[in-house]
């Protein structure tokens, strides 16, 4: 899990902060547990709550767990009924993948309404007309926040199948870190010499030992009724008071059942870290390794929620989220202003290509009967859904900041900026190949190994580079491109390339990133078309031919491929209506919608 919180300390110690200080991680991590501060107890004598984002849902593990009715330890086989699974074990997810849910703000087309591809054909929700903006209060942008951030989660963990929780960690000499763990040491030193008076002061201690009895019940399944009752009487707050005003607390023993029942409830990847803590003997070290480890424990039991619930999530993400979208709609009338510009220069620039894309064919245009009384379609007007899918090949041209992102497509962001990197560089990376084998002819380049080298090494020098330092990245590719070449001649017996060649090499090599570059262009227009039949359900099949050229980096590319069309499958599902309310008004804006008429 990487180094978390070097030492944890009981809430409340590091309370009264400035927010400035801790700020809160990015949205893409949950709230590993939500239990309310006591109100009653001092700052100082309180553990810090670990740094969660905001928004993040409140239930803790234990009310979800007993919704799923399920224990983390029996989804694993090699577990024990009582144990949690390991942080990265998955859970059977359910039969699609990609469900599509209906939904109830339009109406549902008839299976023989049915189009490849095309967006659902649903009435266009109901869109709040244009109107002045309207000042909200700090309450309503707050609760806005607040379930924008839980549609965020929602939608990042029916995605990403790799969507954890994760430790946050602040960088070794940061202003964050080093406030911690000052906070930390006085803490625990204060806890210390608490302890070692005469007799004992054991005030602190006490509420240590609430907070881990809470902590133990909370990892708790509703059926485990009888390790409840058996935790509530081995860790009795009242009997412990009485004890320490008698000077008979036992802390060593109360330690040992803690330890004995965290290795009854803990994964088995924390095995070894319950095992340790066994060899501490100083009880204010010991206390604080229980609580790391503690940390640890619910964190497992968050992520193993999150994969418990993905299935179900799956099955309603898509009503989920337009519903929510639609209540932020209500709310804030322009939150599709730059969805429409979008969609308007997708429309201009499907009307002025030369003809429509194999994988978006004229069918999808509904007749124009359906229309009732609108004005005939001209033959060179584009279909909803050639238009749609445009759009979303748009987005692999757009700079970071210079465009105004569509408001649908914001969750999604991040993951098309990826696309559009790993694009980019197979891009540099085919082309380079094509260049290099051109060169060299196909003698050399039947060597066995000599592709995947070349291609190894232009990897390696562009991994991690934004496109705009391709240009001198370049540079030494051609160099390392000019070496192995020569390398792999000498290996064969055949003389080296002449001095003329390998200048004519690299040169060929570094002018790729040039705007007229006529092998950069081709590839690239190869690689856009291959990704525009991802778009498309119905095209799946024809994606196993792939294009001239690109036959080096096709695993990558189709790797690319599939995150593409299935942010793009999901976008769809979820803002088809809206898209189809747009596109109307859009490419017939001299017809008025009617109620009733089924949408694009």
């Amino acid at each position: 899990m990487g180094g978390g919180l070097a030492s944890p300390v009981p809430h409340g110690a590091v309370e009264g902060l400035s927010s400035a200080a801790f700020p809160p991680p990015r949205a893409h991590l949950v709230q590993p547990s939500s239990k309310p501060a006591r109100a009653q107890e001092p700052p100082d004598q309180r553990r810090p709550r670990a740094e969660t984002p905001a928004g993040a849902p409140a239930a803790g593990p234990r009310a979800q767990r007993a919704a799923e009715g399920a224990g983390p330890r029996s989804a694993a086989t090699h577990c024990g009924p009582d144990r949690m699974p390991n942080p990265g074990e998955k859970t059977p997810l359910g039969d699609g993948e990609d469900p599509e849910v209906p939904c109830s703000p339009g109406k549902a087309r008839q299976p023989e309404e049915t189009q490849r591809g095309d967006m659902p054909s649903l009435c266009p929700p109901a869109v709040p007309p244009s109107s002045p903006p309207q000042a909200l209060s700090m309450a309503e942008l707050l609760e806005t926040a607040q379930e924008v951030s839980k549609m965020t989660i929602a939608h990042e963990i029916v995605l990403n199948h790799d969507f954890k929780v994760q430790q946050v960690n602040f960088a070794p000499n940061s202003l964050e870190s080093r406030v911690k763990e000052t906070l930390h040491k006085a803490f625990w030193d204060s806890l210390k010499e608490q302890l070692s008076t005469s007799p004992p002061d054991y005030t602190h201690a006490i509420r240590l030992l609430q907070e881990i009895k809470e902590t133990l019940l909370s990892l708790l399944l509703p059926r485990q009724t009888r390790l409840q009752s058996q935790i509530e009487a081995a860790l009795d707050l009242e009997l412990i008071r009485q004890e320490a005003e008698h000077g008979a607390l036992d802390i060593p023993k109360l330690t040992t059942y803690i330890l004995s029942t965290m290795a009854t409830l803990c994964a088995p990847i924390r095995d070894e870290e319950v095992q340790r803590l066994q060899s501490l003997t100083d009880p204010v070290q010991l206390l604080r390794e229980i609580f790391r480890v503690l940390d640890l424990m619910k964190m497992d039991m968050v992520n193993f929620t999150i994969q418990s619930l993905r299935p179900h999530l799956q099955d309603r993400s898509i009503e989920y989220e337009r519903k929510k979208f639609q209540e932020l709609l209500d709310k804030l009338p322009s939150s599709l202003d730059h969805t429409t510009e979008w969609l308007r220069k997708a429309a201009a620039d499907t009307s002025a290509s030369p003809s429509l894309s194999p994988s978006q064919p004229e069918s999808n245009i509904p007749p124009a009967s359906s229309l009732q009384g609108a004005v005939h379609r001209s033959s060179d007007l584009p279909s909803p859904t050639s238009v749609l899918n445009q759009g979303y090949m748009s987005l692999l041209h757009w700079e970071p900041g210079q465009e105004k992102y569509p408001e649908t497509l914001l969750m999604d962001q991040a993951r098309l900026q990826e696309v559009r990197s790993q694009v980019n560089r197979l891009t540099i990376i085919a082309a380079v190949l094509l260049v290099t084998t051109g060169m060299c002819g196909s003698a050399l380049c039947s060597s066995p190994g000599f592709v995947d080298r070349l291609k190894r090494v232009t990897e390696v020098l562009l991994e991690g580079l934004p496109h705009t330092r391709f240009e001198e990245a370049l540079l030494d590719i051609s160099h390392q491109v000019c070496q192995e070449v020569s390398r792999t001649l000498s290996q064969l017996g055949c003389p080296p390339l002449s001095s003329d060649n390998t200048a004519s090499l690299k040169g060929q090599i570094k002018s790729i990133t040039d705007k007229d570059n006529a092998v950069r262009s081709v590839i690239e227009q190869r690689i856009h078309s291959f990704l525009s039949l991802c778009l498309s359900p119905a095209e799946q099949k024809s994606l196993e031919n792939f294009p001239k050229g690109l036959a080096p980096i096709q695993e990558e590319l189709r790797e690319v491929g599939r995150r593409f069309g299935s942010v793009t499958h999901h976008n769809r599902q979820v803002f088809g209506p809206y898209y189809s309310g747009i596109l109307k008004k859009v490419l017939l804006p001299e017809v008025e919608p009617e109620a009733g008429i089924d949408s694009f």
